[in-house]
């Protein structure tokens, strides 16, 4: 194991993309369970011709009917094809919040309002990856893996509640997988990534991606930055929930 980190050669490009923000209505065609904690679900229609995602860690929102105003959350298209007009959402069901009660309920025919992206972060000239994160990172992490080249090495390590939640990926990329099991209620414990952490030798010119609870995210960039001596200029970190907060997304800076 290295004990530090130091990029070398040209840095990432890091290029932000602003898209035009648009509501769009459409319907699930397809409900698969991924695994037990976790649902694909396929929405079609028109509105999807000109959809955009330019970065597999996009955001759109979805919007969930109820008796009053609709709930809001973001969740990552997993993958979408213009020309067959369908957006894949992949939705980890580890809760009972409004979300998850829909993606239970969803089947052929139900009806989800989406909108955006309203931007994306395109992360270019990196060939060493390390993915980081829990259920709700593995869209993004999933689909970073599938859209990755033959000229790409990625180390990913996810911590799910087991392993009948794992997932596998066809990739042209040389992919390296390593599992965290911890059950649910230990959701907010960064220990067991960080104890796979400290067995990766992390090359130079490695961009680490971290997505997690807030307090798991913030406690493995803190182990990255200040035990691993990782340039932050090749570290992103983001909470994308947050403990008894509902629809949090949280930008790791400190």
């Amino acid at each position: 194991m290295t004990t530090q980190t130091l990029s070398d050669g040209p840095l990432p490009s890091i290029e932000r993309i602003r898209h035009e923000i648009r509501l769009r209505s459409l319907t699930v065609s397809a409900v698969e369970r991924l695994t037990p904690h976790m649902l694909r679900i396929t929405l079609s229609g028109g509105d999807l011709s000109d959809f955009i995602s330019a970065s597999a860690d996009d955001h759109v929102k979805i919007f969930i009917p109820g008796a009053g105003e609709p709930e809001r959350r973001d969740y990552t298209p997993r993958r979408y094809d213009n020309g067959e007009q369908s957006l894949v959402l992949d939705f980890a069901v580890h809760d009972a919040g409004p979300a998850t009660q829909w993606a239970l309920e969803a089947k052929p025919g139900s009806k989800l309002t989406v909108g955006g992206p309203r931007g994306s972060m395109v992360i270019s000239n990196v060939k060493r990856w390390l993915l980081v994160g829990d259920e709700t990172a593995l869209p993004a992490m999933g689909r970073r893996i599938e859209e990755a080249g033959a000229d790409q090495s990625i180390i990913s390590v996810a911590a799910v509640s087991g392993p009948e939640d794992e997932q596998s990926f066809t990739t042209q990329a040389s992919l390296t997988s390593h599992w965290v099991h911890r059950p649910l209620s230990r959701a907010t414990d960064a220990s067991g990534l960080i104890s796979v952490l400290e067995t990766i030798d992390l090359q130079p010119g490695t961009f680490a991606w971290v997505a997690a609870e807030a307090t798991v995210a913030r406690a493995v960039r803190s182990y990255l930055v200040e035990k691993r001596g990782h340039p932050l200029t090749w570290l992103k970190a983001n909470g994308y929930w947050a403990l008894g907060e509902a629809d949090a997304h949280v930008s790791i800076e400190a």
